[in-house]
């Protein structure tokens, strides 16, 4: 079976093609492939295994339990010449880009160029732009193709694609992620900002391409699963120094943020607060209360049984008195003198 290479060209774009030869290529290699109506030249950034899992996990309906074959070919390792012909190619492409601008401006379309790449062989011409709408840009392509006498081909792209394309150093000082190692740009919601506590200013939680940092998306589920360590914001915890209040916590350095009845603050570690909450205390259980008296029993040297006990300590039972009705038999509230004669 032939070995899967993983090719990228220019703008962080990579491709899968085979390897059928008995010569074996190195990450980094300059190869020449099979690419649509011509050639195009690339570099090897993965090999073997690893460039198979990432083919299958890279297009929708693979199957990882049977081996995948791409329908593209390696087909020879480049050469010197090969290389430095590429290299002019790789310069002549700004001049290339800021033509294709004044023949926009000339036919009035609202687009941004943003880049323009030739295939190795000059047979194809790709142009990369960004625009807010739709663009009717046949007459732009007629125009182009009259002017480099190749095939022209023009991409619209996102915002987070021309950031992945033109490369770039973001807010934190280092490359830009979908430049350098991220594999594939998966939509960031406000959302996410929101679990990691953070700034809602966009300004603030933005990247370089205008739009949300991706490191939002890919960090979420580190923030999830370490706060669940942590007791939530705003819950009261009885602790050594009394009833205090969770206002904060730093998950990085694993510190809590507690505020004390009295409005004072103190931050403690959370191994320690997990030592000073104290477990909920049992109330003291009251003892069996003595009898009032003492119970004596003259049975000469008979034994006490246990009901004589009982019923000696037992208290009596009050005996209910029952009122007599008035009027019962005498016809209600009908009443007699002593002569016999009705009142």
């Amino acid at each position: 079976m032939p070995d899967v290479v993983e090719v990228r060209f220019k703008g962080a774009r990579k491709e899968y093609f085979t390897w059928q030869s008995d010569t074996t290529l190195a990450v980094g290699d300059a190869v020449v492939v099979q690419a649509e109506r011509g050639e195009d030249l690339g570099h090897v950034s993965a090999l073997g295994e690893d460039a198979e899992l990432k083919c299958a996990g890279s297009c929708n309906g693979c199957d990882r339990a049977k081996p995948y074959e791409p329908k593209t070919h390696v087909i020879r390792a480049a050469s010197s010449q090969d290389v430095h012909v590429s290299t002019e190619l790789r310069k002549a492409e700004e001049d290339v880009r800021r033509k294709v601008l004044e023949r926009v401006g000339a036919h009035q379309l609202s687009m941004k160029v943003s880049d323009a790449e030739w295939q190795w062989d000059r047979k194809k011409l790709t142009v990369y732009f960004t625009a807010d709408k739709r663009v009717d840009f046949r007459a732009l392509v007629r125009d182009l193709a009259s002017l480099f006498r190749t095939r022209i081909e023009l991409r619209q792209i996102g915002a987070r694609d021309e950031a992945k394309r033109l490369d770039g150093v973001g807010r934190c000082g280092r490359q830009f992620c979908c430049s350098s190692w991220l594999p594939e740009l998966r939509p960031v919601s406000l959302s996410l900002a929101k679990d990691q506590r953070l700034s809602l200013n966009p300004s603030q939680i933005s990247g370089g391409c205008g739009r949300l940092l991706c490191c939002l998306r890919y960090e979420h589920d580190f923030y999830v699963a370490t706060r669940k360590r942590f007791p939530k914001e705003g819950r009261v915890l009885r602790t050594t120094a009394g009833e205090e209040r969770v206002e904060a916590v730093d998950i990085f350095r694993e510190r809590v943020l507690l505020k004390n009845e009295d409005g004072s603050f103190r931050s403690v570690s959370l191994v320690e607060l997990k030592e000073e909450i104290a477990a909920p205390e049992r109330p003291p259980e009251s003892p069996a209360k003595p009898p009032s008296g003492l119970v004596t029993f003259d049975t000469k040297d008979e034994p006490v049984t246990t009901e004589q006990a009982v019923d000696a300590i037992t208290p009596p039972r009050r005996k209910r008195r029952r009122r007599r009705r008035r009027g019962r038999g005498g016809g209600g509230s009908d009443k007699k003198d002593p002569s016999g004669n009705e009142a």
